[in-house]
């Protein structure tokens, strides 16, 4: 518990022993309300104060000043009755307790976020001159020589250039099996380390960092409202003020007809009704428990290595009946690999030497294939005006001599006559031409992800109805890939333009009230990501782009982790609902009971406080994720 936690509950304490005391104190009239006024004040005279800011501020309607009201008023009809005290202060007391359970409630699941995001680093040991020198992380730039130390967290991400250790990537991850690093390998910020010395040449500044793009995507969560909040939001803006004037009709209008007839006016009778009312229609449930709910259920997916940018998208994600998977770094590693080169005019030396040379600047998986294919590639021979070609290839010049490098598509543009081949291909081919000349082909095979068959598996059984495959690739490999994985539909050779296309296609013919996910990793799928009613990122090796532009985040990489996404978003609109319906039902029954009289102030209590308790127990619940 924070202070304020603390000083509440000390409150409610001294106000509960107060006014149970004062029920044995022989006085009567106006010394028996000055002694309950001291419990009233001490339980309530925070809320008294808000209520008084609204009026003030001229917005009153809310549950401080229907509060306020209730039990002002009730006091005011003891007095006049000379009845009871204790349920004005019981309204108070127990209203406070419902307060502070929530506040308790709301602290605990920010304190679970908060613990989990908590991979902010303090400090950076950089490499100087003069030493290790401790730096802030923002002060470090790219390329300079980083030292974590066992038990600390990795400030920026970088490349392991001395030693091997296991790093525990829980935090952003939620893979609680340590990760093996040694030299070579790109190790991510906000990692910690656990038993060996490590030195990282940094590779990004730390606000381009991956622990800086986590903090901020949980930041901004909360901006993005769902529907269901700002449906909430909206109806307590109307609700309000229609159910104060309500309860003052329902306390003045019948005793006015009564006195028309010539009858008792039972105003004390009738304003207890409305003050009854009033209480009764304190929108605290719903207002506390929906975005508690939705919040609860951001904390669970972030729990799991599963970011989501805002309460609107895990709504969305609640519906989606159709993902569709782009291939290379999405279903499969995007680690390629040479196992065939096939030479029609040079020696099979050569025509990697040319490829690896052609892609020597180019970022991409295949590229990094062909050099490694290749390691001695050198810069013996000049390349100028370089040109990577989207959903094709690369041209370049080398020696003042056009070459081309890539698919089909590119052959064609520069002219090349390709030869056919007699190999059955399984990976992807990679052309090479001189001058409009073909000099042959190289195969490159991609690895697929080991958990990518059981997220398929597990898509189907979550209520999928179609999983699409999405691939520039040729024909041949993204049906080995999709056959492989039992993926429903595939679709190759395609243009980053034609994936939109298709995607725009499967948003149209979609039913009503159900969405389309598109989950991609590369700078090439970030307007198909944009343009899907969700787009689900790889959060490790993506690009910052389709970062940027995704709706979610998957940190680990780990398509299986899509299927866990959409029952945790399912779960989490469930419990909204439920606290919807059952508020609302709840509160409905309570009001009309109220009218008649049927209902007095305890029950009101429980309409109030009762129901706020139950729907924020309730909607912890999204917090808990069970295991696949």
């Amino acid at each position: 518990m924070n202070k304020k936690q603390k000083k509440n509950l000390v409150r409610i304490i001294i106000a509960s022993v107060l006014m149970i005391a004062f029920l044995f104190v022989p006085v009567s009239g106006i010394y028996r309300l000055l002694l309950f006024l001291i419990p009233y004040l001490v339980v309530g005279y925070d809320i008294l104060i808000k209520a008084a800011k609204g009026v003030k501020n001229l917005q009153p309607f809310d549950e401080c000043f229907l509060m306020a009201v209730a039990t002002l008023g009730a006091l005011a009809v003891a007095i006049i009755e000379d009845g009871d005290y204790i349920e004005a202060i019981a309204v108070m007391l127990f209203y406070q307790i419902g307060e502070w359970f929530q506040s308790y409630a709301v602290g605990k699941s920010r304190r679970n976020i908060s613990e989990l995001m908590d991979i902010r680093p303090d400090h950076a040991n950089v490499e100087t001159e003069n030493g290790i020198e401790e730096t802030d992380p923002d002060e470090v730039e790219t390329g300079s020589i980083i030292v974590v130390k066992p038990g600390e967290r990795v400030p920026i991400d970088g490349i392991v250039i001395e030693g091997q250790s296991s790093l525990n990537t829980s935090a952003l991850t939620g893979e609680s099996r340590p990760r093996n690093v040694s030299e070579g390998d790109e190790v991510i910020s906000g990692c910690i380390n656990i038993n060996g010395l490590l030195r990282l040449r940094t590779i990004r500044e730390f606000e381009d960092s991956t622990v800086s793009r986590i903090l901020e995507l949980v930041e901004n969560a909360s901006s993005q409202k769902s529907k269901s909040e700002n449906f909430i939001s909206k109806f307590a803006r109307v609700y309000t003020p229609a159910v104060v004037f309500s309860a003052l009709a329902l306390g003045v209008i019948p005793p006015l007809v009564s006195m028309l007839l010539n009858m008792d006016a039972q105003w004390g009778t009738w304003i207890y009704r409305a003050l009854t009312f009033l209480v009764i229609s304190c929108p605290c449930a719903l207002v506390i428990s929906i975005p508690l709910s939705f919040f609860a259920g951001i904390g669970g997916a972030s729990r799991e290595g599963v970011l989501v940018k805002g309460s609107n998208y895990l709504e969305a994600l609640s519906k989606t009946r159709t993902v569709v998977f782009d291939k290379t770094g999405t279903l499969t590693k995007g680690v390629f690999e040479v196992t065939a080169v096939h030479p029609e005019e040079v020696n099979e030396k050569n025509l990697l030497h040319l490829a690896a040379h052609v892609e020597r600047y180019s970022t991409h998986p295949i590229a990094a294939s062909l050099r490694a294919a290749y390691p001695e590639e050198a810069d013996e021979c000049s390349i100028e005006d370089i040109q990577e070609i989207a959903g094709q290839g690369v041209r370049a010049k080398v020696n003042w001599e056009d070459v081309f490098v890539g698919n089909l598509k590119l052959m064609k543009a520069a002219g090349a006559n390709v030869q056919e081949c007699s190999h059955k291909h399984t990976g992807t081919v990679i052309h090479i031409a001189k001058v409009g000349e073909y000099l042959g082909h190289i195969e490159i095979s991609d690895v697929v992800k080991p958990t990518s068959a059981q997220a398929i598996k597990t898509l189907h059984s979550s209520g999928i109805r179609n999983t699409i495959m999405l691939t520039g690739d040729s024909s041949a490999v993204a049906d080995a890939v999709s056959e492989a994985l039992g993926i429903d539909e595939v679709y190759s050779e395609l243009l980053p333009e034609d994936k939109v296309r298709k995607v725009e296609e499967l948003i149209e013919s979609k039913a009503s009230g159900e969405a389309v996910a598109f989950v991609g990793d590369g700078i090439n799928d970030a307007p198909v990501l944009t343009r899907a009613d969700i787009g689900i990122a790889m959060g490790a090796m993506g690009s910052d782009a389709a970062i940027e532009a995704a709706d979610i985040v998957l940190m680990d990489d780990d398509p299986l982790k899509i299927s866990k996404a959409i029952r945790i978003s399912r779960k989490c609109l469930r419990i909204v609902n439920e606290n919807i319906w059952f508020s609302i039902g709840v509160k409905l029954i309570c009001l009309i009971l109220g009218a008649l009289g049927i209902a007095n102030m305890w029950l009101a209590i429980f309409a109030d406080v009762g129901v706020m308790v139950i729907a924020v127990l309730n909607a912890i619940r999204a917090l808990f994720v069970k295991k696949l």
